[in-house]
């Protein structure tokens, strides 16, 4: 297989964000397809970086003979809990190493799927949302999926969110490739069993900010929670129940429920709809950030899961809500 970037029919230009799936089912299989595209980015000047389990990270370097550009990281400080946080390592380390003088940065990734569906659900997004999220970095990106341990629909959604798949045959177009913007639309907004219990408090009417996040603040007293945790959680509430108001239609109103393990609130407003699937995962503005737009892409990364209803996903497409989730650590 032809791992260079220039010419040639299925090869990457510079720039743009090729994002290639790899589905193997032994270590030798893995190593066999991807130590051949990291030798190839070395020899052609792009940095090579690794960020998989520490077993599949062992063997890639093996294969390289321990060359020392070879940079291995550990994956849960490039694939955190919350995604948002994984683009912007990306993107950080993008521009670490084109500063640097490489030509490309090339990763091989082995996220964390978790072992929920909810958590599975997740990570799907983020596979299809950096298709565009990454696009214009200069990344390329090469996701393994280990199919011995993996669930079907994470396996199945390898297909759908990465362009083109890497077999023995060949790097290859993926017959499910779907466009980002259309899949994210079909995935479902999880159930969350809390919903469906009388809320610890309830506003039908938010206009008294400060009095709401005290009342809040109040409610949250009592979680079996780190201080850190709540304020994180009692800002992502602020964040968005002042977008509700900025931007949505009256009345907008919040819902706040306590479990065993988590924290839930949503905040729904009047609006007529959500139609933007790549929302809060960057800055509304870019790089501009004194033009604000920061309050959802804040919101994801303060809360675990942040899930959004409006139009096609909510009874009658007559109101936006925003659903925020923390899990109690």
């Amino acid at each position: 297989m032809d791992w260079t970037t220039t010419g040639g029919a299925g090869r990457p230009a510079p720039g743009g964000f090729p994002h290639d799936a790899l589905l193997y089912d032994s270590t030798e299989q893995l190593v066999a397809l991807a130590a051949p595209f990291l030798r190839a980015g070395l020899a052609e000047g792009d940095a090579a970086v690794v960020a998989t389990r520490p077993d599949t990270a062992a063997a890639l370097r093996e294969a390289l003979d321990d060359d020392p550009r070879l940079q291995v990281v550990e994956r849960h400080a490039v694939y955190r809990p919350r995604t948002p946080e994984a683009i912007t390592t990306f993107r950080r380390l993008a521009e670490q190493c084109t500063a640097a003088g490489a030509g490309r940065v090339r990763v091989v990734g082995e996220a964390d799927y978790g072992r929920t569906e909810r958590d599975w659900l997740e990570w799907e997004r983020y596979e299809s949302v950096i298709n565009r999220a990454l696009s214009g970095w200069n990344l390329w990106g090469l996701c393994a999926f280990d199919t011995r341990q993996l669930p079907d629909p994470v396996l199945e959604s390898a297909g759908r969110t990465h362009s083109r798949l890497v077999t023995a045959d060949g790097r290859v177009p993926s017959p499910s490739y779907t466009d980002p913007a259309a899949y994210l639309r079909t995935l479902p907004i999880p159930d969350e069993p809390l919903e469906r219990t009388p809320p610890r408090l309830a506003a039908a009417d938010v206009r008294d900010f400060i009095g709401l996040r005290h009342a809040v603040a109040a409610e949250l007293a009592g979680v079996p929670a780190g201080a850190d945790l709540v304020d994180d959680f009692l800002l992502a509430v602020d964040e968005m129940a002042s977008n509700a108001v900025r931007h949505g239609l009256p009345p907008v109103s919040l819902r706040l429920w306590t479990g065993a393990d988590r924290i839930v609130c949503t905040i729904t407003d009047g609006g007529p709809g959500w139609d933007d699937p790549f929302a809060g995962y960057g800055p509304a503005h870019g790089s501009d950030l004194s033009r604000g737009g920061m309050g959802l892409w804040l919101a994801r990364q303060l809360c675990d899961h942040v899930d959004i209803a409006g139009g096609d996903h909510h009874p009658g497409g007559e109101t936006v809500s925003v659903r925020l989730t923390t899990f109690l650590r």
